[in-house]
């Protein structure tokens, strides 16, 4: 039998800056991909992207620090993390 996997997380990542630049969401859903974790972008706007991110911990951290250096056309200013409880993918 196979052990469940507890260290996958959900969370919700919020990232703000000047996100204007139309190559970002393709590009966050690329990488979450090549990082294996589950993604769902709830909005996107110009100066805010929110996205249900799951997996474990090291990899949405890595998808973090990705966002932040992301490609050249937008700023990213801050990225918060909030667990998502009680809801699962």
């Amino acid at each position: 039998m196979t052990e469940p996997e507890t260290d996958q997380l959900l969370e919700r990542m919020t990232i703000m800056g000047d996100l204007d630049g139309a190559s970002f969401l393709p590009w966050i859903r690329r990488h979450a991909t090549k990082l294996g974790l589950s993604h769902a972008i709830s909005h996107s706007g110009p100066d805010r992207i929110e996205l249900e991110i799951a997996g474990p911990e090291a990899l949405i951290d890595m998808m973090e620090v990705g966002c932040s250096l992301g490609p050249i056309e937008v700023w990213v200013e801050k990225i918060e993390r909030k667990a998502i409880v009680g809801k699962t993918r």
